[in-house]
């Protein structure tokens, strides 16, 4: 009976000492969870874990070792035919997600193309970048597109953003543009707010310089700059770029104007030559509409006559054929 009762002690001792163990972490777990970030119990979980870390590092490699055994003897296993046939899977789709992402660029950049076409009302024909000039001395490039699609030298060439260039030559299966920044480039422009006149040239830098307007005019930093349209060689009323920097002020015949050009300036991969810009042309012919009925109207002023019976209203249009009608 007394051994019974010697045996059975190492038993109940056990069994206390869980207990106690186990009223101990609840307790524990219960002040961790009330107390902030700066209690004893976080305190002590931050020191193990300062100690931890070191022997964390070290066992790191040894994880990876294993893991990569792990992978070897995975293929090891594995037949050849089915490696080689999971080679060549993973070969296709990393080809495929490379073009997919090829496929995404180029359709935000045909895009681009299309709202600058839809914002002036523009017909023309796109290209893609078939060669580019390798010398300093020269800044321009070569498109798929030419004769055959009724490219002509001379058309204004645009990007997504802006004016880009002018097509220079043209053969039936391609065309050269000779962009903006081009030194031998030089565009008739007019400044937005002000409505000054100049030519934009390009230079080797890179940079464009406004050249030619009149030294009473007020030039200022941000300043947008546009196609004027004269000579004809640009469509009017596209964007060349910004007025960056005026070097002097007003009256100072010898002051310089630099523009940072827009970015279809910058090397792209697809442009668009254009052929015409109707909603430039129908904003000139308006204005010019305006000008000359109000020219007449004031003339009609003068001699004593009713304005309003003499010159039509430009705005108005053509009669319609229901009151031709009814005044016959």
């Amino acid at each position: 009976m007394a051994y019974e009762t010697t045996n059975n002690i190492p038993l109940l001792l056990r069994r206390l000492t869980f207990v106690v163990l186990l009223a101990a972490c609840v307790v524990c777990m219960s002040l961790y969870s009330r107390e902030d970030e700066s209690g004893p119990l976080h305190s002590l979980q931050s020191g193990v874990e300062s100690l931890v870390a070191p022997l964390q590092m070290l066992g790191m490699p040894l994880v990876d070792a294993n893991y990569s055994a792990q992978v070897e003897r995975s293929d090891a296993a594995a037949a050849p035919e089915t490696l080689e046939a999971l080679r060549l899977q993973n070969a296709e789709l990393s080809a495929l997600v490379s073009q997919t992402e090829e496929y995404r660029l180029e359709a935000e950049r045909l895009r681009g193309l299309l709202a600058m076409g839809n914002a002036y009302g523009i017909e023309g024909v796109s290209g893609r970048v078939i060669g580019r000039s390798t010398d300093s001395w020269n800044q321009t490039i070569t498109l798929d597109v030419g004769t055959d699609e009724g490219v002509e030298p001379g058309l204004t060439v645009i990007g997504a953003t802006g004016v880009a260039g002018q097509v220079v030559s043209a053969e039936p299966r391609s065309c050269v543009v000779r962009l903006l920044t081009d030194p031998q480039s030089g565009v008739a422009a007019l400044v937005q707010s002000s409505r000054a006149e100049g030519v934009v040239r390009g230079s080797l830098s890179g940079v464009l310089h406004l050249d030619n307007v009149s030294a009473e005019v007020e030039l200022n930093p941000g300043d947008v700059v546009l196609t004027s349209g004269l000579g004809g060689s640009f469509t009017k009323g596209l964007f060349i770029g910004t007025i960056t920097r005026v070097e002097g002020s007003i009256g100072d015949a010898a002051r310089r104007v630099v523009v940072a050009p827009n970015e279809s300036a910058s090397p792209l991969e697809e442009y668009t030559v254009v052929f015409s810009a109707s909603l430039v042309d129908r904003g000139q012919d308006e204005a010019a509409g305006g000008t000359e009925g109000a020219g007449e109207g004031a003339a009609s002023g003068r001699d004593g006559t009713d304005s309003s019976t003499t010159s039509p209203n430009p705005s108005a249009g053509a009669p319609r054929d229901d009151d031709e009608g009814g005044e016959g």
